[in-house]
């Protein structure tokens, strides 16, 4: 379709971006049509029919295997390669759980990472782990952020994490060459993708990333309590589940030890909800076959792009976000304004959803494809407005008198 016809096909298949102007994916995405549908046609189901059936099982084995492999098209990788989880932080604990960490180890991180990133090697300083997170402001500067990563290594450091989309201020940090810096010093990579994945093509062997970890909620538009993690052959080889639930082992050796699967399939540790299973993948395949994953990567940063450069364009509005390397997340502050109360006020004013950082007491838009010009302007608009005053002197917002009964 043309442009303007495939984004109102779009929207209409979007009913919660009539609740406003809808600027928050990058914390959960707005559910499609189709997605919904199949999660509820899965849900009666189960509810007309239950969950016990053998039948029901092996039809279960199937939605699962679908799962992987839109994952895997996604991430340009293989489906053996995939594993299910409950989140990004679920996928990232299962594989530091995993690598075994220990007395005399060592890990290397950024001081922009999600807690879900932070809350492992925290966990890991207090048995004994070696830890150092490292400064690398807005990360904006590649060679900074190289410089300071290589220099937190050790000849005991055997993993370095970190983010490919930063969500404090949405710069896209140089994978590729991190994980050759990690590899130098025969350390893992593991990646934190919720804020790229979806939003900007990933290729997981380019990368370089030996584990990278997703969220379905956010830019795949999926249900929430679904994620997925990727891992290279090499390193499921090496590892061992540090968790072995009911789905990470084939059968029973004679000896009684467990034959785990050669494929990441070992770090499914846990049982899945079916719909949510059914809608993950439902998700990734209305994007990629009714909308167009290039489309959707070329104008979600195209629209970011350009509602950054709109809020640079407002006196009294610094913009956060390193525009030479960002994806869809733009991160700003209003002058003069905390975050929390320009929040409420573009809220009320403008029906804006978004969120805010509170590191850095700044405001943070998630900007989609589906977003539109229309809405970028109003935003805008509301944002000069605020810019241009304070919370004591901003004009009191219209109300509305209702007549009629008490």
């Amino acid at each position: 379709m043309p442009d303007p016809e495939r984004l109102a096909a779009v929207r209409a298949a979007l009913p919660a971006l009539a609740a406003g102007i809808y600027l928050n994916t990058g914390s959960v995405g707005p559910l499609p049509v189709e997605v919904a549908a199949a999660m509820a046609d899965a849900s009666a189901r189960e509810l007309a029919q239950g969950r016990a059936h053998m039948d029901d099982w092996l039809e279960f084995q199937e939605r699962l295997a679908e799962a992987r492999a839109a994952v895997a098209a996604l991430l340009t990788t293989d489906p053996s390669s995939i594993a299910l989880t409950h989140s990004t932080t679920d996928s990232i604990n299962a594989i530091v759980l995993a690598l075994g960490l220990g007395m005399g180890d060592h890990v290397v991180t950024t001081n922009a990472e999600h807690a879900g990133v932070l809350g492992p090697v925290f966990a890991a300083r207090a048995i004994g782990v070696g830890a150092d997170v490292v400064d690398i402001g807005d990360g904006g500067d590649d060679e900074r952020t190289l410089a300071a990563i290589e220099a937190a290594i050790t000849p005991s450091t055997r993993l370095v994490m970190a983010s490919h989309v930063l969500w404090t201020t949405g710069a896209v940090l140089p994978i590729a060459r991190i994980a050759a810096l990690a590899h130098e010093h025969e350390a893992v990579l593991v990646v934190d993708g919720a804020q790229s994945a979806g939003a900007i093509r990933v290729d997981l062997e380019a990368t370089g990333a030996d584990a990278y970890a997703i969220a379905a909620q956010k830019w795949l538009l999926g249900p929430e309590g679904m994620g997925a993690l990727a891992v290279r052959p090499w390193l499921v080889e090496r590892l061992t589940p540090a968790l072995a639930g009911h789905f990470s082992f084939e059968q029973l050796a004679a000896d009684g030890t467990a034959v785990f699967h050669p494929s990441a399939r070992r770090f499914e540790w846990s049982g899945m909800h079916r719909p949510s299973v059914v809608g993950m993948a439902r998700a990734i395949s209305w994007l990629s076959m009714f909308v167009g994953l290039e489309w959707i990567h070329a104008r979600g940063q195209a629209m970011a792009r350009g509602a950054a450069d709109r809020l640079a364009a407002i006196p009294g509005v610094t913009v956060l976000t390193p525009t030479h390397q960002m994806a869809t997340l733009v991160t700003f502050r209003i002058g003069g304004w905390p975050a929390a109360a320009a929040l409420a006020e573009l809220g009320s004013r403008a029906f804006v959803i978004a969120r805010t950082i509170d590191s850095l007491d700044a405001l943070r838009i998630s900007v989609g494809f589906f977003t539109s010009d229309e809405e970028l302007d109003r935003f805008a608009e509301t944002v000069a407005l605020l810019a241009a005053h304070t919370p004591e002197t901003v004009p009191a917002r219209r109300t509305l008198t209702i007549l009629g009964n008490d």
